[in-house]
């Protein structure tokens, strides 16, 4: 017997800021499945993202949910380690995290070696955020969503400040991780290679809802035409 969808849109209207940015969205979301939008800049894959991420915080019970947002929320003045284990912050009572954070102990220090090391920062866990690139930064996020674990991932241009060779591993890692993800990407040679399935978006709606298989970059490519 097939499982439930994890999340139903019926033909809702979309917008961001008070102003409607897609209008007759309808999808559904496996699980399992691993979802990529792409469009232009500004077509509403944000906004999109952001509708599946509320709907899935409403489901009773809601799934646990690792988020990459396109603002990764990374605290500069703490250092690479810190920001990681923040990804486990809810796991645990405050007064908990609060010692984590102010004495980590060996154990909290080990769970986190593994996705920082994964994401390439093997040797930053001690470095401030603050003192790092663009895509350190970024690939302290990724480790932070690695670490944290859950049902789903949300990813809005997870990989948008790394080299390609980077971004195809981080990818992998995050696959390798979630059985479901949703990930909003730019690059529809990346997006055939990590989703199973691909949503189109441009001029105010969904244009293109397809499995990944089957599909070639000269219709994706389409998709930043005209």
């Amino acid at each position: 017997m097939s499982r439930p969808p994890l999340l139903r849109l019926e033909r809702e209207t979309l917008a961001w800021d008070g102003a409607a940015v897609l209008s007759g969205v309808a999808l559904s979301l496996a699980r399992g499945e691993r979802l990529v939008l792409l469009g232009r800049s500004g077509s509403g894959k944000s906004t999109l993202l952001n509708a599946i991420r509320l709907g899935l915080e409403a489901q009773r019970p809601a799934p646990r949910l690792a988020l990459v947002p396109q603002d990764p929320g990374l605290v500069p003045q703490l250092t690479v380690f810190h920001n990681v284990w923040m990804g486990r912050l809810d796991d645990h009572s405050a007064l908990h995290g609060l010692r984590v954070l102010l004495h980590p102990p060996a154990a909290a220090r080990a769970q986190a070696a593994a996705p920082i090391a994964r994401v390439g920062l093997n040797g930053f866990a001690r470095r401030r955020v603050g003192t790092l690139s663009g895509g350190q930064k970024q690939r302290t996020a990724l480790a932070r969503a690695l670490l944290r674990g859950g049902d789903a991932l949300i990813a809005d241009e997870p990989v948008s400040a790394v080299d390609p060779r980077q971004s195809g591993d981080l990818l992998d890692a995050l696959r390798d991780r979630f059985e479901t993800m949703v990930l909003a990407l730019h690059d529809p040679a990346r997006a055939l290679a990590i989703g199973t399935r691909i949503i189109g978006i441009g001029r105010g709606r969904i244009l293109l809802d397809r499995p990944a298989r089957g599909l070639s970059l000269r219709e994706l490519h389409a998709l930043y035409e005209g």
